[in-house]
């Protein structure tokens, strides 16, 4: 397998990008971002590329691909509506299109979250925005899964950008094995994520969209 990943830099990113090198079926890894992963590894290969908005300077890196993962995303906390717009939606869709074109076999795998709006009528506005985004990937002519985790642990040295997201897992990470045992369909690791999504680009899923217990379970 082939694979992509965008996002290797954040919390569910390196997850996957983790899980991707020590997968013996995975041939290759290209990690897309704007900074460099701080990774050595012989199947890993990175792009870093300034502009997420466009992608056509780019794309004999995006062509000859087996599985995408995209784990690109920021917290609408305290974000202009518009600037989340542009982050979550646009562009996602400017990697997904190109992906499409050029690979129409290829498994995509976009890390949305629990409440995404499906609908997008909905009161929340991150939900909707969000909702929209699985839903203009699902119409692109490959296939494309939305995961939707909530509670995400991150393991084996994975870490957030952001200083309070580090000091709130290390709080939690004693208390995990509890959560799990009281909320198994809201908590997840980002091993679990990350291997949940290779299992996807290998045999494919029941669903397309999938919450904790479905990722989980797989």
């Amino acid at each position: 397998m082939k694979a992509i990943v965008f996002g290797a830099t954040g919390m569910v990113g390196q997850g996957v990008l983790r899980e991707c090198l020590l997968a013996p079926d995975v041939e290759s890894v290209l990690a897309v971002g704007r900074t460099p992963t701080g990774k050595q590894d012989a199947k890993l290969r990175e792009l870093i590329h300034r502009d997420f908005s466009d992608f056509s300077a780019v794309e004999n890196y995006l062509t000859k691909n087996d599985a995408c993962f995209f784990c690109l995303g920021v917290s609408s906390v305290g974000m202009k509506p518009a600037d989340y717009e542009r982050i979550t939606y646009d562009y996602t869709l400017a990697a997904a299109k190109p992906l499409a074109r050029l690979n129409p076999a290829l498994t995509f795998v976009y890390v949305s979250g629990q409440g995404t709006d499906s609908t997008e009528q909905g009161r929340t506005r991150w939900a909707r925005v969000k909702g929209r985004t699985e839903n203009a990937l699902l119409a692109l002519p490959f296939r494309a899964y939305a995961f939707r985790p909530g509670y995400i642990q991150p393991l084996h040295g994975v870490n957030s950008k952001t200083r309070l997201y580090v000091a709130i897992y290390r709080f939690v990470a004693p208390l995990y094995p509890v959560l799990k045992r009281l909320m198994p369909g809201s908590v997840t690791t980002t091993e679990q994520l990350g291997r949940a999504m290779l299992a996807v680009a290998r045999s494919g899923a029941p669903t397309r969209v999938l919450g904790n217990r479905e990722i989980n379970a797989l």
